[in-house]
């Protein structure tokens, strides 16, 4: 078996965590290749090792391109939805096989810039697991038209709005009052950020559904992130997005779950009465 590693914290390398994880898997059978920022993930490898937290999750995500090559993340970091796996738990489980391999879906934005023309917002590589997001980039509140296959929203008046998978419903769509919802719910989250029409609120909606946004500012440029990336784009810009023709294999680990996991990380039903 071979196991790329990705570090997202130069000073994770000499971990003595990490150490512990590399040295079981090799002395496992298994052969571990640590990539480099620029190095692609090798053809052959069986599996993708995020080592960080869910932010290196996202960045690992894309050496995978699109290839059927699952990703388990370990979580050195703070919160870890999506690196949720301690690495004393990592070494054994995947030497034995004691994991399964989930399909997360992944969103696509295509963007037509009538500004510049070039649609090159998010580079090329426009996809995002948990979400997309357009921003103000300046003082002025930013309005956002919004259509769900072809049928039109009341406009958002507001600092932003974030279009989310169910991946993503525990970042920053939660963060901005939007739902919580299963990661194998195939829904949307549409959430505004900071609303100032006082009758809206987070939307959820089909993932065969295509939504388009047009912007609306007094300021030329407005923010746009695909996860943990961000540009500026052109006020007028317009953007589709749509689940991606291709999905993220996450491995979890078999004793793990996500209602499990809020109530360890986000203290989810803390109360005197719910103690066990």
């Amino acid at each position: 078996m071979k196991t790329a590693i990705y570090i997202g914290n130069d000073r994770l390398e000499d971990d003595p965590g990490l150490n512990a994880l590399t040295d079981t898997l090799s002395g496992g059978g298994a052969e571990v290749v640590t990539l480099s920022d620029d190095a692609p993930l090798p053809e052959d490898a069986d599996m993708l090792l995020s080592i960080g937290g869910d932010g290196t999750f996202l960045s690992a995500a894309k050496y995978l391109a699109g290839r059927p090559i699952p990703v388990m993340g370990v979580n050195f970091g703070r919160m870890g939805f999506l690196s949720e796996n301690r690495p004393c738990d990592v070494a054994q489980a995947i030497l034995s096989g004691e994991y399964t391999v989930e399909n997360r879906a992944m969103l696509k934005a295509e963007i037509l810039d009538h500004g510049t023309g070039d649609g090159s917002g998010i580079g090329a590589w426009p996809y995002a697991l948990n979400e997309f997001t357009v921003h103000r980039s300046g003082a002025a509140m930013l309005g956002v038209d919004v259509t769900i296959d072809g049928v039109c929203l009341p406009t958002y008046w507001a600092d932003g709005l974030i279009v989310s998978t169910s991946s993503g419903s525990t970042a920053y769509s939660l963060s901005a009052g939007g739902p919580i919802v299963l990661p194998e719910s195939k829904v949307l989250i549409i959430s505004p950020i900071a609303p100032h029409n006082l009758n809206v609120r987070p939307l959820v909606v089909p993932d065969s559904a295509e939504i388009s946004l047009r912007l609306n500012s007094r300021d030329d440029k407005v923010i746009l992130t695909a996860d943990n990336r961000t540009s500026l784009v052109s006020s007028e810009t317009q953007i589709r997005i749509s689940v991606a023709q291709f999905s993220l294999k996450r491995v979890r680990l078999k004793r793990s779950n996500f209602i499990d996991a809020l109530t360890e990380k986000l203290f989810w039903g803390e109360d005197v009465r719910n103690n066990r």
